[in-house]
């Protein structure tokens, strides 16, 4: 049974006084609030986040707390592992499904695996060109069929560079010589804080995940909720927005903001944290790259009436490589902002293909700290079969 733990709201006062620069984060709720209070941006601001937590944060939520039941019920990963002992073939096709998994747990198993000795650099390659981190969460939840096409052309894609990785490396190329491989720790959250918000992340989507679903679901069917159930005009739209709003805060307050790698990946979770804490931790590190990106669309045409969508028409040739060269930078806040670009019609499927193969998500972060050599080395390798497959899809179809 999932139990949030409510905190006492006198200890939780005291503990807002420290707040300090460190939560950074906390400028995109506080952002969110002046455009929603602002009489120029309200009507946009309103729709938009109206839009983003009932047409993506809450289908993100539903697919991830899936995900992570399913995860806890069968270990795959473990078995995968196993059989990474086979040859040197099955280790790279093996590696290629677990890049292949949303998120970036899989892709993370195997960087290990190779610094500790135990798969071949090929099995390095092929997983982070597999690898969509969590920006598959997000594909799959708006167009399901487009994100399994996409996953699958990065799985072959793995394989081939994989192999083709194989026959020109030995398996310990640029692999570092240490004595032991670094324990994975569990991170807890800094400040007593930063728990409290963690909790009711958790609390927030336990009890709003249903009715949540729902409304979505509605909406998805074009059914008008406010004149359904006899509410005044804008009613689901304001719940959206403010609920977005109340999401982000949350999501401010449970890490503080010091690194680069704090502000593009996903936060540390607890092995034993329950699969809706992750689902919710996940979701809305997603929705904030995903809010980011619509406002920053929306308000673009705003104020200047630049269409995105129409630009790209004039120097589409490029936009594969805008893809690759995001998909180089580690972390899984840029390739979930491409991503949101493309599920809004801003850019094309070419560059979403040639990010969601040149991407390595968080995995990349690991990689550089065990082994810098080889992860410059495979992101670079990874960069090649993305202009490959990108630049194909844009001759063949979008030219």
């Amino acid at each position: 049974m999932f139990s949030i733990k409510l905190p006492n709201f006198s200890a939780l006062s005291q503990q807002l006084i420290p707040l300090h620069l460190g939560y950074k984060r906390l400028l995109l709720p506080v952002a969110l609030m002046m455009l929603l209070l602002s009489h120029n941006t309200r009507e946009l601001a309103v729709q938009t986040l109206s839009d983003s937590f009932w047409a993506v944060s809450t289908y993100v939520a539903l697919t991830l707390a899936i995900y992570h039941y399913v995860s806890r019920w069968v270990n795959g990963t473990n078995r995968f592992v196993v059989a990474f002992h086979q040859s040197r073939q099955v280790q790279v096709l093996i590696a290629s499904l677990l890049g292949a998994l949303p998120g970036c747990g899989g892709a993370i198993v195997v960087t290990t695996q190779f610094v500790s000795g135990k798969v071949g650099f090929g099995s390095l390659v092929a997983v982070l060109t597999a690898t969509m981190g969590d920006a598959a969460f997000l594909l799959l939840a708006s167009q399901p069929l487009t994100g399994l096409g996409v996953i699958g052309v990065g799985i072959v894609t793995g394989c081939v560079t994989g192999l083709v990785v194989n026959a020109l490396h030995r398996d310990d190329f640029m692999r570092p010589k240490q004595e032991k491989l670094p324990e994975s720790v569990s991170h807890a959250p800094d400040t007593p804080l930063a728990q409290t918000a963690l909790n009711l992340q958790g609390a927030f989507w336990k009890w709003l995940l249903v009715p949540a679903s729902l409304v979505a679901f509605a909406q998805s069917f074009q059914i008008d909720i406010n004149a359904q159930l006899g509410f005044p005009e804008l009613t689901i739209e304001w719940l959206g927005a403010l609920l977005a709003v109340v999401s982000m805060l949350l999501w401010a307050l449970t890490r503080e903001l010091d690194t680069y790698q704090d502000a593009v990946s996903e936060d540390c979770k607890t092995r034993q944290a329950h699969p809706l804490q992750k689902a919710a931790q996940d979701t809305n590190f997603v929705s904030a790259w995903v809010i980011l990106a619509f406002l920053a669309f929306e308000l673009a045409h705003h104020f200047t009436g630049w269409e995105v969508s129409q630009e790209w028409q004039h120097w589409g040739v490029w936009m594969p490589a805008v893809g690759i060269l995001v998909g180089m930078l580690p972390g899984c806040g840029p390739q979930i902002l491409i991503t949101s670009l493309y599920l809004a019609g801003s850019v094309p499927l070419s560059t979403q293909l040639s990010n969601a193969i040149s991407n390595d998500g968080d995995a990349l972060f690991p990689a550089i700290a065990l082994a810098p050599k080889a992860a410059l080395f495979a992101t670079l390798y990874t960069a090649i079969p993305a202009i490959v497959v990108g630049y194909g899809y844009y001759w063949l179809f979008e030219l």
